[in-house]
């Protein structure tokens, strides 16, 4: 449903800047039809980053203190914006548009198998460079399409047991990994509440609003009001989903978060006590899953045969 929908956002951007480029060349003089094109892009590319914008102020408003270690100086602040932007644009232009996996059914099985949970408004093709590098690492891995987009948290959970249940039986492996990014990690999480720790070798959350985010306000559904925070708690669903995790639940997961992240506000609410905390700067949300650095630490993560656990180091959160 989700590429669909992109589908359709996509024919109406297009035109768009068709009748921007009609515009500049009938009203504003323009004569050259390629100028008028490359105006009406322009002028798309400064709409859609204005909205990127508006999601960094607004983060940074309500966010949390940056650590010294990872304050940005001007360049890197750039940095962070336009790979922001470049993500956001690709993954919603581009890969979640044509949603699919890098040989999927063809890969056997180095390790245990690996589940890819998105996170709100996405689909499997925001999973595309991990897929790859799994595909090229040969292991087995799939994704799962969370639908209807607004569900509740709840109602997706059997669309995981699923997804689990079939990668399990394709591989013949009695245990995955998960990897969630956003709202996918809460699913992961209810997942684990409804379902235990039977199948389940380790969760892996990206950029995962634990504690709940600010921006949930601004969005759609009921699956938004679930990530929510009630002023500076989070949301009742969020109280009862970590009032019902037990210590050994919580050691399975690991959190990467960024602490520049544009959605998740305050950036400390992806740290979760009682799980593996690691922790990235420079990089924003859709990003994520896409930056290099969190990259080779996913993977890192997915092939590690003997973790060492460590003390979790985290903020507490109400």
């Amino acid at each position: 449903m989700i590429a669909r929908i992109l589908r359709w956002l996509m024919l109406l951007q297009v035109l768009a800047v068709l009748a921007v480029a009609w515009l500049a060349m009938h009203a504003w003089g323009i004569a050259s039809p390629a100028v008028a094109l490359l105006l009406g892009l322009a002028m798309l590319l400064a709409a859609r980053a204005l909205v990127v914008a508006r999601n960094f102020w607004q983060s940074r408003r309500v966010g949390s203190p940056v650590p010294p270690g990872y304050r940005l100086g001007a360049m890197g602040a750039a940095r962070l914006f336009f790979g922001e932007l470049r993500a956001t644009l690709w993954a919603s232009s581009w890969d979640m548009l044509r949603p699919r996996l890098h040989a999927a059914d063809a890969v056997t099985g180095q390790g245990l198998p690996v589940l890819l949970v998105h996170g709100y408004v996405c689909n499997r093709g925001y999973w595309t460079k991990l897929s790859r590098l799994l595909a090229r690492a040969g292991i087995a891995h799939d994704a799962v399409d969370l639908e209807p987009i607004g569900a509740s948290i709840d109602d997706v959970v059997p669309q995981v047991e699923q997804a689990l249940a079939r990668l399990c039986s394709r591989t013949g492996s009695g245990r995955a990994i998960i990897v969630a990014h956003s709202m996918g990690g809460l699913v992961a999480r209810a997942w684990l509440r409804r379902h235990g720790a039977a199948r389940v070798a380790k969760i892996i959350t990206i950029g995962t609003p634990h504690h709940g985010t600010a921006l949930a306000s601004l969005a759609a559904g009921t699956n938004a009001r679930q990530m929510s925070r009630i002023g500076d708690a989070p949301s009742a669903w969020l109280a009862r989903l970590a009032a019902g995790e037990t210590p050994a639940a919580r050691a399975l997961i690991t959190s990467l978060y960024s602490h520049h992240d544009n959605i998740v506000a305050p950036q400390a609410s992806a740290c979760l006590p009682g799980a593996r905390n690691i922790a990235f700067g420079g990089i924003g949300h859709v990003a994520l899953a896409s930056d290099a650095r969190v990259l080779r630490q996913l993977l890192a993560e997915i092939t590690i045969k003997n973790e060492v656990c460590q003390p979790p180091s985290a903020p507490h959160f109400v």
